[in-house]
Formats: C-alpha cells, sequence, structure tokens
C-alpha cells in the first residue's frame, strides 16, 4: 500500500505560482504511472497531468497544457507539480494517486486563486 502527503498549496493571485508536492511512502511509487488529480467542491476527482515510471511520458489536459508542469524523483518517492498563471477556476483541493487510482486518497492540499 502507498500512503500519499499532498503539500504546497496555498492563496495566490491570478497569474501567480505554486509548486505542489506528494510525498509517498512504502516503496510501490517508482513503479507506478502518477497523475496529479483535483477536485472542486461538489465535483468528482478530476485528473489533469500524469507522468509515467520513469517520468520520461508526461500528459496533460487542454486546461493544463502551457501552464502545468508534472515531475518526478523515484529516489525520493515524490512527485511534483509546478503551477503557473494560475486562474480563478483553477481554486480546488489538489490530490496525487497513481494514474489507476490503484491506492487510498491522501488529504490532499487546498489551491485557492484569489484577487
Amino acid at each position: 500500500q502507498v500512503q500519499f502527503v499532498e503539500s504546497g498549496g496555498g492563496v495566490v493571485q491570478p497569474g501567480g505560482s505554486l509548486r505542489l508536492s506528494c510525498a509517498a511512502s512504502g516503496n510501490l511509487f517508482k513503479f507506478n504511472n502518477m497523475a496529479w488529480y483535483r477536485q472542486a467542491p461538489g465535483k468528482q476527482h478530476e485528473l489533469f497531468a500524469s507522468i509515467s515510471i520513469g517520468g520520461g511520458t508526461t500528459y496533460y489536459t487542454e486546461f493544463a497544457k502551457g501552464r502545468f508542469t508534472i515531475s518526478r524523483d523515484n529516489a525520493k518517492n515524490t512527485m511534483y507539480l509546478q503551477m503557473n498563471s494560475l486562474k480563478l477556476e483553477d481554486t480546488a483541493v489538489y490530490y496525487c494517486n497513481s494514474r489507476a487510482i490503484s491506492f487510498n486518497w491522501g488529504q490532499g492540499t487546498q489551491v485557492t486563486v484569489s484577487s
């Protein structure tokens, strides 16, 4: 089993940046394709970025392309998300999990974009 601790969220103005981290416990992190998800109030978890086991292949949904960058460090059991040019609609709780959602959700990290 893997447990996740997301961090790095906060309150930022439109156009600002944040860097999220996802620290994973256990030994299975490096064997899994990973992803970032977000959940707006009243909605389900939404995948918007993923990264392959070795980090060489990434995927972004349209709203994340060009603004967000996913990366990982398997030696540190950690995944990152650099978010730039944040918009009001990026406000949500951000989570990490495997691409197949194989593990329990962590507590997430709140990102609030507000002027």
